[in-house]
C-alpha cells in the first residue's frame, strides 16, 4: 500500500519550521544554512549590544525613549480615568454632576451664614442627553475665581484646612464639567451674582485637559458682566436662565434673590427614578440638612419641593491644626523644611494642635533634640528620633469644635418629615480620633409606617417599568425599592398573579395597574428588610454600599436581641430605616469618587456603640408594644364571657336584674385592672402620659399610624 502525502494547507505552511530561516533569526546563516555562533566578547559571554548585522537593530535607544517622555495632567488623567470620580456610566454620572453641584451650594451658603435655598432642574435635550441646571442664593464668587473654580481640577479651598465640610478634594464641580465637555462638547454655563447693586458675571468655559486649565469660550476669553440696572433684560439678551424670586404663598409678595451662583452643565446620562437616582438624593439630602429648602423639576416637567424644618444654621466649625498622631515622618520632613520658626519649641507648638510648651519640652527631652535647635537644620535621623518621639509622648486629643453634628433633634424632625414611620429615635456619640482627626458618629431610626412601594403612584411605577432594565419582575421590586426584600415582593407578586420571570417591559396597562394595587394591598411589613441611609458631612452615599464601614457594622449588629427578625449576614427583617452620619475633618474614602468609607477600627467601634444606643430604644419600644397587644387580647377574651358569667351568677343566686348589672360592673373593674398595660398611652416623647416612672430615654418620637390591609 501506498503512502499518500499530503500537501500541507497555506495555514500549515505558515507554522512550517524553515531551518535556514531560523538560524538567520539567531545569526549569520552560512551558505550550506548553518547558523554562525552568536557574537561573543572577550569574556566568552553573549554580547547582547552587539550589531545583528542591520536586520536586528535594537527598536529603541536611552535617547529615543528620553524623547518621549512629558508631563501628565491632572485633569488628563481624570479624562482618561473618569469612573474613578463616578463617572463611569451614564446613570451614575447625572447623579454626581447633580451631587456635586448641591453640595458646593450647600457649603457656600453655610459658610456665608445664608439659610440655604436651592433649586434644581434636569431638562431632557435629547437621546440620553440632559442640562442640569443647580443654582443657590448663596453669596456668589468673584469673576477671578470663577474660571478656576469650575474650569480647573484640584483647585479649592477645603483641600489644606483640618474643618468639616463637604467637600475635601477641589475635584468634583470641575470633573463634572469636563465630563459633559467630553460627552456633548458643550460648555459649562456659570453666572454668579454677588449683590442687587453690583454686575452679575456670566462665563462658559471648558477645560484645557492638557494643561489644567480653563478655556473661557464667551466675551472674547473675558466672560460677561451683566449690569444690575439691565440684568434682567441681559438674562433675555444671552438666553440665560435665573429664579429671581423666592416662592411664597399666594397674597404675598415674593422676595428677590439678591445673590447666588447657578452651574449649567449638558451631558451625556440616564434617568430613572427609584434607587440611585437623583430623586432619592435630593430626600436624602433633605433628612441630612433640615435647615436647606430645595426645589427640584425632573425632565417630565413635575415639580416637588422639600421644605426646611427649621432655619437655624448649624454652628460654623472652625478650623483647627494637625494633631501630631496624624502626621506621618515624610509629611514631618516636609513640615521642618518649609517652617518659619526658630527654634524647635516654637515649631512643635505652632505646627501642631494640643501641643503646649511643657509637651514640646518632653518631646524634645525623647528624641534628645534641644528645644532651642533650628528645625530647618534637622537631619533625616534627628528627624526620625522627633518622630518616634511624637508617637511615645502623651498628647490630648484634638479639641472637636472643628465637627459640626446634626444633632439628636433634627434628627428626628429629617426622619419624620422624610420618612413615614410610627418610632423614631437618635444616638450621637461622643467624639473620637482615628489616625489624629476627629470624627463623630450619629445614628437616626425609624420603625413602622408604610414601605416606599406603597408611596408610589400608577404613573411612577408605569414609568420606572418602562426605564428599568432588571430581566424580571422580581428583580425590578427588589433593585427599585429600598427595604424590599425577595419575600416581600413574592407576596406582592402572588397577589398580582403575575410570575416572578415576567420581564417589566412588557406589562401591559391592565397588568400594570393589577400590580400598583398589589403593592398597595399587601402587607410589607414582614417581608421588608431594612434600609441603610449613609451620610458622611451631611452628603448622602449611594453606591458601593458593601465596601462600606457604615454597611459592615449594621450588617455585624445584632437585631435579633433588640426584637427584629435577621438571618446570619444579612440585614434584618422589618420596616426599619436606620441613618447613619459621620461628621469629619477628614473623611476616609475608599476612593476619589467619595462613594464608601474606609472601615478603620476606631471607626468601626463608634458605629458599633451607635448602633447599639438606638437598638436598645427600638427594642424597648417593641416590646411595650407587644405588651400592651398582648394584654389587649386578654381583656378582649375576659369581656367576651363576662356577661354571660354576670348572668349565670345572677340565676344561681336568683339576684335582680340592677344587682346582676352591678355585678358585671364589678367583674368589668377587675379585668380592666387585671390588664392595665392595653390602656398604656404614650405621648410624643416615648413616655407614658400618665406615669412618668418607665421610659425609652431621650431622643425619641412616637408617631400614631394608620392601619394597613393585610392579606
Amino acid at each position: 500500500m501506498t503512502a499518500v502525502k499530503s500537501r500541507p494547507s497555506p495555514a500549515q505552511k505558515s507554522l512550517t519550521f524553515d531551518p535556514p530561516r531560523a538560524a538567520e533569526a539567531n545569526g549569520k546563516a552560512t551558505a550550506n544554512g548553518r547558523a554562525q555562533p552568536e557574537n561573543l566578547n572577550g569574556n566568552g559571554a553573549i554580547d547582547h549590544h552587539a550589531d545583528g548585522g542591520g536586520k536586528n537593530r535594537r527598536r529603541a535607544t536611552a535617547e529615543s525613549m528620553a524623547t518621549k517622555q512629558r508631563d501628565i495632567s491632572v485633569s488628563e488623567f481624570f479624562a482618561k480615568n473618569r469612573h474613578l470620580l463616578g463617572f463611569d456610566n451614564p446613570r451614575k454620572a447625572l447623579l454626581t454632576t447633580v451631587k456635586e453641584a448641591v453640595d458646593n451650594s450647600l457649603d457656600a451658603c453655610e459658610e456665608a451664614g445664608i439659610v440655604p435655598e436651592i433649586w434644581v432642574v434636569v431638562e431632557s435635550t435629547g437621546n440620553n442627553r440632559f442640562k442640569v441646571s443647580v443654582q443657590d442664593n448663596g453669596p456668589g464668587i468673584v469673576k477671578k475665581q470663577i474660571p478656576l473654580i469650575f474650569g480647573k481640577l484640584l483647585y479649592g479651598s477645603k483641600f489644606h484646612r483640618l474643618r468639616m465640610s463637604r467637600g475635601q478634594q477641589g475635584i468634583g464641580i470641575s470633573a463634572a464639567g469636563m465630563y459633559g465637555m467630553l460627552t456633548t462638547g458643550k460648555p459649562v454655563k456659570i453666572i454668579s451674582k454677588l449683590s442687587p447693586k453690583k454686575p452679575a458675571h456670566y462665563f462658559e468655559l471648558q477645560i484645557d485637559t492638557k494643561h489644567n486649565q480653563p478655556e473661557i469660550v464667551n466675551g472674547k476669553g473675558e466672560g460677561v458682566d451683566l449690569s444690575a440696572k439691565s440684568f434682567h433684560d441681559d438674562l433675555k439678551k444671552y438666553e440665560i436662565d435665573w429664579e429671581s424670586h423666592y416662592r411664597t404663598d399666594e397674597g404675598k409678595e415674593p422676595q428677590e434673590v439678591k445673590s447666588g451662583t447657578r452651574v449649567t452643565i449638558e451631558l451625556e446620562g440616564r434617568f430613572i427614578r427609584g434607587r440611585g437616582s437623583v430623586d432619592e438624593y435630593l430626600e436624602q439630602t433633605a433628612i441630612a440638612n433640615p435647615h436647606v429648602t430645595l426645589h427640584y423639576r425632573d425632565p417630565e416637567g413635575n415639580e416637588s419641593s422639600y421644605q426646611r424644618s427649621t432655619t437655624q444654621l448649624p454652628p460654623e466649625p472652625k478650623e483647627i491644626k494637625p494633631h501630631p498622631y496624624g502626621v506621618e515622618l515624610g509629611r514631618l520632613v516636609t513640615m521642618l523644611k518649609d517652617t518659619n520658626a526658630g527654634t524647635m519649641s516654637a515649631f512643635l507648638t505652632e505646627s501642631f494642635s494640643r501641643v503646649s510648651s511643657a509637651v514640646a519640652r518632653k518631646i524634645c527631652e525623647e528624641a534628645k533634640i534641644t528645644t532651642r535647635s533650628n528645625p530647618r537644620r534637622i537631619g533625616r535621623q534627628e528627624a526620625d528620633s522627633l518622630y518616634q518621639a511624637i508617637q511615645n509622648t502623651r498628647i490630648s486629643s484634638p479639641a472637636t469644635d472643628c465637627l459640626v453634628p446634626i444633632g439628636e433633634q433634627l434628627i428626628l424632625k429629617g426622619l419624620a418629615h422624610v420618612v413615614p414611620g410610627e418610632f423614631y429615635c437618635a444616638a450621637t456619640r461622643p467624639p473620637a480620633v482615628y489616625r489624629g482627626n476627629p470624627f463623630l458618629i450619629e445614628v437616626g431610626l425609624a420603625y413602622g409606617g408604610v414601605s416606599q412601594a406603597q408611596k408610589v403612584s400608577l404613573e411612577t411605577l408605569t414609568e420606572m417599568l418602562g426605564e428599568s432594565d432588571a430581566r424580571t419582575l422580581r428583580q425590578f421590586l427588589m433593585n427599585s425599592f429600598d427595604g424590599l426584600g425577595s419575600e416581600a415582593a413574592d407576596k406582592i407578586l402572588t397577589e398580582a398573579k403575575m410570575g416572578t420571570r415576567q420581564s417589566p417591559g412588557r406589562l401591559k396597562k391592565d397588568e400594570i395597574a393589577q400590580l400598583h394595587a398589589a403593592m398597595k394591598n399587601v402587607n410589607l411589613s414582614e417581608g421588608q428588610s431594612m434600609q441603610v441611609f449613609r451620610y458622611a458631612n451631611r452628603v448622602p452615599l449611594q453606591f458601593q454600599p458593601a465596601a462600606c464601614a457604615i454597611t459592615q457594622s449594621v450588617l455585624g449588629n445584632n437585631w435579633r436581641s433588640y426584637g427584629l427578625s435577621q438571618s446570619r449576614g444579612n440585614l434584618p427583617q422589618g420596616p426599619v430605616t436606620v441613618m447613619v452620619h459621620m461628621a469629619s475633618v477628614w473623611v476616609p474614602f475608599t476612593s476619589e469618587s467619595k462613594e464608601a468609607i474606609a472601615g478603620y477600627p476606631e471607626i468601626q467601634k463608634e458605629l458599633r456603640l451607635a448602633l447599639q444606643g438606638v437598638g436598645r430604644k427600638l427594642g424597648m419600644y417593641l416590646n411595650r408594644r407587644q405588651k400592651v397587644k398582648q394584654e389587649g387580647e386578654r381583656r378582649s377574651v375576659f369581656l367576651r364571657y363576662l356577661g354571660e358569667v354576670a348572668g349565670a351568677v345572677g340565676v344561681i343566686q336568683d339576684l335582680e336584674d340592677k344587682k346582676v348589672e352591678s355585678l358585671y360592673e364589678k367583674l368589668l373593674h377587675v379585668a380592666k385592672r387585671k390588664t392595665a398595660e392595653a390602656d398604656t398611652k404614650l405621648d410624643d416623647r416615648g413616655k407614658k402620659i400618665a406615669e412618668a416612672d418607665e421610659e425609652f430615654g431621650e431622643n425619641v418620637l412616637i408617631v400614631e399610624q394608620p392601619e394597613i390591609k393585610q392579606i
